[in-house]
């Protein structure tokens, strides 16, 4: 299993190859918010555990597995970010509540919140009931 480290770095080139066709490590420095110099080193990590396939100077590929585990990653993220809008999270902190979450629920957790988000998502009704639940306590804690 990756490191939470690992994770945001798979994340991260598996969203910029499904949106630009492709990653470089400028990119993902300037996405995570860390040194170019820290993501070669990380690259060279995640080829050796066979996530990518890295040549120097040439850039660097997710392998099957790194694809696969990207695309698990990305679910993850969306359903978390998914879950927390429905329950009511302001969306201006969403973002960063999945961030600080997402590494720390173990996949059991993920699939049972999934089955929660589908059974919302299941019928319209009970998205407004949980709705009006939450305007009913925000306007009682006022």
């Amino acid at each position: 299993m990756p490191t939470p480290s690992m994770e945001d770095y798979i994340e991260q080139i598996y969203n910029l190859i499904e949106t630009k066709g492709y990653a470089r490590v400028t990119d993902i420095a300037e996405a995570l918010l860390v040194h170019p110099s820290s993501v070669t080193k990380m690259v060279q990590k995640l080829d050796k555990d066979n996530y990518v396939n890295y040549e120097k100077y040439r850039g660097f590929v997710l392998t099957d597995k790194g694809n696969k585990v990207g695309e698990r990653l990305v679910f993850r993220h969306d359903l978390l970010e998914e879950f927390l809008e429905i329950i009511g999270v302001d969306e201006e902190k969403i973002y960063d509540d999945v961030e600080g979450i997402e590494h720390h629920l173990s996949w059991n957790a993920i699939d049972r919140i999934a089955d929660l988000v589908d059974y919302f998502k299941a019928d319209e009704k009970r998205l407004k009931e949980l709705a009006d639940m939450q305007k009913q306590d925000e306007t009682a804690n006022k």
